[in-house]
Parts: structure tokens; sequence; C-alpha cells
């Protein structure tokens, strides 16, 4: 027979037993969750990474992993209007244009977008090779009816267009040589609000990855911290108020092409180009 002491420590036994039981089944879980997390957080990460780069301000290829954080999707309603009726382009060329731009002129360019008209200014002096080959391509119609394709609104911001593909990696078959990275505007590796700068494919490490711009371009709607490795070749001369309402409605992340598209729909319906 059972003595009550003995029932008494019997008891106490069992329970601990339950005690340790339900700590190591609540300790698996906890692991379980941090593995998770930690997972959750590895990608948002790595998301992040390829934002800053492809935002990039890389265009026309793979691109590298950098620094900023993912956006946030927003809810906001779509701020723009539908599309102009019309294909984006399928041209390509095999080499860079002939030179014709006046490096002694500037160049007046309006954007009419489904957003608002955004009116820019291009140095030829500076970067002579960017402004011809920005106004060649606008005077094909290269960017009538393409997308503005990725929205950057965490660490950097800025709005990436110049791709008929939309996808971040399409180039007009030729490349352009980097160009006024020297410009004092570009003070303590800041793109002051209002540049205009191109994109391209230089990975940070090799220079063989160097003068490797296309068509894609961004416009800086606020200041941003960015090396000076994008040539700046023009500032935004008006629809900045065009540029904050696209940035306010916020983008998403594209799981497979790794872009963050504008929630706006940003088409550029026509892209001309005057010599001022």
């Amino acid at each position: 027979m059972v003595s009550k002491d003995q029932r008494r420590r019997q008891l106490a036994r069992e329970k601990y037993e339950r005690q340790q039981q339900r700590r190591s089944v609540a300790q698996r879980k906890n692991k379980r969750r941090n593995v998770i997390i930690a997972s959750v957080v590895a990608v948002a990460l790595a998301a992040g990474a390829a934002v800053y780069a492809t935002a990039g301000l890389a265009g026309g290829s793979d691109e590298v992993s950098d620094r900023a954080a993912a956006p946030t999707p927003s809810k906001a309603p779509d701020p723009c209007n539908r599309p102009a009726k019309g294909a984006p382009s399928q041209k390509t060329w095999p080499k860079e244009p002939a030179m014709s731009v006046d490096t002694s002129a500037s160049y007046a360019v309006q954007l009419a977008t489904t957003c608002g008209t955004i009116g820019l200014k291009l140095d030829a002096g500076k970067a002579p090779h960017t402004v011809n080959s920005f106004a060649f391509l606008a005077g094909q119609g290269y960017f009538d009816h393409s997308t503005c394709h990725r929205l950057v609104d965490a660490d950097i911001h800025v709005l990436q267009c110049g791709d008929p593909k939309g996808t971040g990696r399409g180039t007009p078959g030729y490349t352009i040589p980097d160009e006024n990275l020297t410009d004092p505007r570009l003070k303590g590796g800041v793109y002051p609000a209002g540049t205009v700068a191109m994109a391209n494919r230089y990975d940070g490490a090799s220079d063989k990855s160097r003068n490797s711009g296309g068509s894609q371009f961004f416009l800086v709607y606020q200041d941003s911290k960015l090396p000076a490795n994008y040539t700046p070749f023009g500032t935004i001369t008006g629809g900045m108020d065009v540029l904050r309402k696209i940035a306010k409605a916020g983008s998403t992340l594209d799981p497979q092409t790794r872009n963050t598209a504008p929630n706006a729909t940003v088409v550029i319906d026509k892209a001309s180009v005057k010599k001022s």
C-alpha cells in the first residue's frame, strides 16, 4: 500500500514531468518560430537589396544587391489616368547614335504622362553622349507608351522610367559612357531632389561594368543618398507635384522581377525634346 507521503512525491514527480514536457514543446515552438522569422527577415533584406540596386539603379541586365529596405505596399487609390492608345516600342539599334546635339545648348524635355506633365532640362555640355542618346530615342518614339516601372521610396526616392519592356531589363541595344560623375551638385554622396540621372549596370566592384547606361533614367523627387555612379544629365523643371503624387500612392514589390512597381499607373504617353 502506497503511503500518503509516497503518493505526494509521485504526484509532484508527475507534475514536474508534465511541466518539463510543456517547456520542451514551448522551446521547440519558439525555435521554429525564430527560424521562420529569421528567414522572413533575410528575404525582406534581400528584397530590399534588390530594390536598391535595380532602382539602381541598375538597368538592362541582371541586378546587384545593395542596401535599402523594401517599401511597404500602399493601399492608396491610383491617382493617374488611363494610358493613351498605342504600344511600347520594340526597336533596338546595334550602336550608339552619331553625335548630333549642340553641346553649347540645353534641351527641354516634356514627358506627357498619365499622371501629369513632367518637364526636364538636359545639359548637353556636361553629358553630351547621354543627352544625344536621350534625344535620339525620344525622336524615335522609343519612350512613348512605356511604363515607369520602378518607384523607390525608402532610403532613396526615385521614379525610374525608360524601359519599353517595363521589366527593368530592357535596353536600346547599345550602351553609352558614364559622364559628369564629378558634378559639384552631387555633394556628400547625395543626388539632390530634381536631378535627372541615368540608370546603369555598374556592380560597385568591377570597372568592366561601368559605361553601361542605355535608355533607363530616374527622376529624383527627394534628396537621395547614392554614390556618384549614375550620370546626372539634367534637372526637373516642372512636375515635382506629379512625382509626389505618384510617390504618395506607394509601390508594390513584384517577387518575380524584384521591381517595386508604382501603384499609380505611370505611363509616358509621349516624350518630346526641343533645343532651347
